[in-house]
């Protein structure tokens, strides 16, 4: 009989031994979300985003609309993309049709590729989300047929419209509030200020790949 090699007697031995020493586990610490009240939600929300250098305006109610007319003409933006047959596109059809604004609404009508390359013309896209996230300082989006995603990411400025009672706190809570467990959505989108990347010599440069400007609107 012929003697095992070197290999096979090395591997024999380690198969051997595996299973005498148990693996190493650390422990740990259990974890729980935090905790926080309406009221410090929203402010940490706020504050994250503006530290990612996204622009946020608190109002009340309907006030947004005021707000968002006096911002298109303050930075002459002629064109604002929106989702028509939405909450947020019926409000604009109103005050626009009630008192005129050089600004251009562009309904989100056709089909992606009939409305593409318009789209990528546009100035600003507005669109609303289904909360947002205060410890991550992000905004959820749902993309639908009326407000796809390309109507916040191709657009180079992209204004978000978050309802002050739907932000959270964490993420977690997110996925339980949304009920994600059982109706997941097929395509989600968290966004946390313009677009931005490091890859460029690890030096953070924003507006690379995606809108330069981020404007929240914090409906209370």
């Amino acid at each position: 009989m012929s003697r095992p090699s070197a290999r096979t007697q090395i591997f024999s031995r380690l198969y051997k031994n595996a299973g005498m020493i148990a693996p190493y586990t650390p422990e740990a610490p259990a974890w729980t979300p935090p905790a926080l009240t309406p009221a410090k939600r929203v402010a940490r929300f706020v504050e994250l985003m503006e530290a990612v250098r996204s622009e946020v305006y608190r109002v009340k109610g309907d006030a947004w609309v005021d707000a968002l007319r006096k911002l298109m003409r303050t930075r002459e933006l002629a064109t604002l993309a929106y989702g028509k047959g939405t909450w947020c596109g019926d409000l604009l059809e109103k005050s626009w049709k009630e008192k005129p604004h050089p600004t251009d609404l562009i309904p989100w009508t056709r089909d992606v590729e009939e409305f593409r390359d318009e789209l990528f013309g546009i100035n600003a896209g507005i669109t609303t989300t289904m909360g947002g996230i205060a410890e991550a300082a992000a905004l959820i989006l749902w993309p639908t047929p009326e407000e796809p995603r390309l109507l916040s990411l191709v657009p180079p400025v992209h204004i978000a419209l978050v309802k002050a009672k739907e932000i959270v706190t964490s993420f977690p809570e997110a996925i339980k509030k949304l009920d994600w467990a059982n109706k997941a959505p097929t395509n989600s989108l968290l966004i946390s200020g313009p677009s931005k990347t490091a890859d460029i010599e690890l030096i953070l440069q924003f507006g690379v790949h995606g809108p330069t400007d981020l404007i929240v609107f914090v409906i209370e």
